[in-house]
This record gives structure tokens, sequence and C-alpha cells, in this order.
């Protein structure tokens, strides 16, 4: 078969991951990167993210030429997406496949949400998005639920240390190092991670189930003494922990929840016990229960666990990308598609 051809959109933490990744498939060919600090631009993709040899492939941050190669698909890993880039890839025929922020399009605004289905109707192409947690969790849930004669909820929550998740704005906006009495806080944790909404409502509509509403809690630990984590301090009596979830509702029955139960730092107890992996629930007949943990090979070279965390996140992305070049034109989510497998390498 002819290998698709496929541009790397940044190669950040997430980014990088998806470079490799594309580079080890054969059925795969990288035929560009956009790079998207001058830094980057005109470096080798292989010096990019790791790889042992020259690619010939160069970093660009001209997006005309990128979509003069006319590519099958692009990995598109910014931490947020431009409507506009994505407008220009799908209207060109680039089926896109995010781990920016994306599940459903539904954080958008109404306008932004109407060019990007006109843009896959002009283009005849697909948009879909994915990650581990959204993503991959949310099919984890689907697919538990599938055991369950009646569904009562489904429960998704990542608990985890995020000490080594090196992005202070992100960290800053979630709550972290703020005081717990800060106004707007929990308003401004709420945006920051409404893609987790977006998750929660498409595994609502797999269930067959329409949503009333939405509706968003959080609950705030602090420190009790300081720490130095290098990129950023989390002081005492600042925010240490955060517990919170989206949750969608049936009348006055919450039938999904998607969260979080997050730490950072060495001083803090939060109101759950960490589980250090993402905790799947569906309640119903019977309950279904189930923790990933994500974990390192035995020939796993890095120090920490950051690399193993980027990379959950982006090959439920790029390994999906076969599957979505060949959907029908639109937004697809995970409920659309076949399942998404890795590769063996022999």
């Amino acid at each position: 078969m002819t290998p698709l051809r496929v541009v790397q959109w940044t190669t950040g933490n997430i980014g990088r991951r998806s470079l490799h990744a594309i580079l080890g498939r054969d059925d795969l060919e990288l035929v560009g990167v956009y790079a998207h600090g001058a830094d980057k631009v005109g470096v080798d993709a292989a010096e990019l993210c790791g790889w042992p040899d020259p690619t010939g492939v160069l970093a660009t941050d001209d997006v005309a030429a990128l979509l003069a190669l006319k590519p099958d698909a692009c990995c598109y890993n910014p931490l947020w997406p431009s409507i506009d880039h994505l407008v220009a890839l799908l209207e060109q025929g680039v089926n896109v496949c995010s781990s920016a922020a994306w599940i459903t399009g539904g954080k958008q605004s109404p306008e932004d949400l109407a060019r990007i289905r006109a843009a896959c109707e002009a283009g005849g192409s697909t948009i879909f998005g994915s990650g581990a947690h959204p993503g991959m969790t949310n099919l984890v849930g689907m697919v538990l639920s599938g055991s369950c004669e009646r569904v009562d909820e489904i429960r998704i929550t990542e608990s985890v240390d995020c000490s080594t998740y090196e992005s202070a704005g992100t960290q800053r906006a979630m709550g972290f190092s703020q005081s717990p009495d800060t106004p707007g806080l929990a308003e401004s944790v709420r945006l920051e991670s409404e893609v987790f909404a977006e998750s929660a409502a498409m595994m609502a509509d797999a269930l067959g189930v329409t949503l009333d509403r939405m509706s968003f809690d959080v609950e705030f630990t602090a420190a009790t003494g300081d720490t130095d984590l290098g990129f950023m301090t989390i002081p005492e009596g600042t925010v240490a922990g955060v517990l919170g979830y989206h949750r969608g509702w049936v009348g006055e029955r919450n039938v999904v929840s998607v969260g979080f139960n997050w730490t950072m730092g060495d001083h803090v107890v939060p109101p759950k016990p960490l589980a250090h992996g993402h905790v799947i629930q569906v309640f119903g007949l019977p309950n279904m229960r189930t923790v990933i943990h994500c974990l390192p090979p035995a020939d796993w070279k890095e120090e920490g666990f950051m690399g193993l965390g980027m990379i959950y996140t982006a090959m439920p992305v790029t390994n999906a990308v076969p599957a979505v070049v060949a959907a029908a034109p639109g937004i697809k989510t995970l409920a659309d598609l076949p399942p998404i497998t890795g590769r063996v390498r022999v």
C-alpha cells in the first residue's frame, strides 16, 4: 500500500512524540513539519524528535508551503487549536488528527464550529480529536459500559501528581500556586478544562441519551509547606490540589462525569487518595471499574515519567491517521471510528 503523506504540526512535548512515531511506521510518510518557534525553522525532523538518521524533511513556518505538499493528513499537536489554521488545512483536503483541546469542537463558538464544518465539506476532509484524557479514557469507559445491562453513570478521574508536567502557565490556570480564595479561580479552571465537558457529552451521545445540562464543581486543597519544582513554586497556603468534575445531567440524574484529582508538590493531602492513573468506573448492572497505569518498559532510558505521559497522549491521535483518512468527511469522534490500535514492530 502507498504510505499516507503526513505533516507533523508542532514539535513540543506531544508533537515530537508523534513525529518520532510517524517516522517509525511504514504506512505513514512524513512530508512536512510545522515549526511553532523560529529556532526550529530549517531544522531536520530527526533532530527535533531524536530520530537516529537525518530525514531530509526540514521544519518550516510556511503554511502555504506545507499545503502545497498535498498531505493526506496532519497530526495537529499545539497546546490550543487555531481555527484559522484548521480551516486552512481542512479546506485543502487535509484530514486533521488533533490532541489540541479538541474532542467534538463543542467548546468552540457557534461561528467557529460552522467554519470548521464548512471547511470539511469544501475539502472533503475529516477532523478527529483524542489523547490520553480526554480520549483513551473515554473510549475505555464506553467499552466497559458494553458489559452492563443498565448504565447509571460513567465516571472518569485522572488521579495523578502533576509535578513533572513542566507547563507553569497551564498549571497556574488550573489553580496551582494561586490563593484558594482568588476571585474567579473556579471559573478559570472550568474554562481551562472545558474539553473534558466535550468528552462527557460525547460519551452521553454514545450511550444514547441527550443531556439537559452540564455542570462543573471543583475543590481546592492548600499546600502545608513550600515546594520548589524548578519551573514553578507552590508556596505554603496556595493551591496544591485540584479535584474537579464536568458533569452531564439528564433531569436530576448525573449520567456522565469526567474530571481530575491533581496534586503538585510534596506538601498536600488531597481529599481523595491518588490512584496514580486513570480511574474509570461504570455504575449500573453490574458495576465495572478499572485503573489505567502508564508504566515504563524495561528498556526505558529517560528519567521520570513525563515522556511516557506525552507518548500516551500523542499515540491515540497518531495511530488514528489511517482510520481518519478513511472516514467520511466532517467532525468525527471516538464513537464514530473503528478501534484504534498501535503497530507491532518486527
